[in-house]
């Protein structure tokens, strides 16, 4: 499970460092052409991708976060009503 976040982490690092590198090229353009006008565009529209892909991924992570704590609350109701069970089985033979 942590590898899988560290290489999570490490995917979102590498795409944070991606954005600001086109962040950058925005912000300082070297001549003003229509040539630079699409790469732009093209820059934010791949900023805007990847600001989406990047909140996709944290819903999903918050998804897998709540079915692993709804798994462990499974396993412990399970455990509780089976030690009941099993308690009022040996509770119900001493009174034989």
């Amino acid at each position: 499970m942590e590898g899988k976040e560290e290489a999570l982490k490490s995917n979102v690092l590498i795409r944070c460092a991606k954005a600001a590198f086109l962040l950058s090229a925005l912000k300082f353009p070297n001549s003003t052409t229509d040539h630079q006008d699409e790469e732009k565009e093209k820059l934010r529209r791949e900023m805007r991708e990847m600001e989406m892909e990047l909140a996709r991924e944290r819903v999903k992570n918050k998804k897998i976060k709540l079915c692993g704590l709804m798994e462990l609350v499974t396993q412990v109701a399970l455990l509780l009503s089976l030690s009941t069970f099993l308690l009022m089985l040996a509770l119900n033979r001493i009174d034989l």
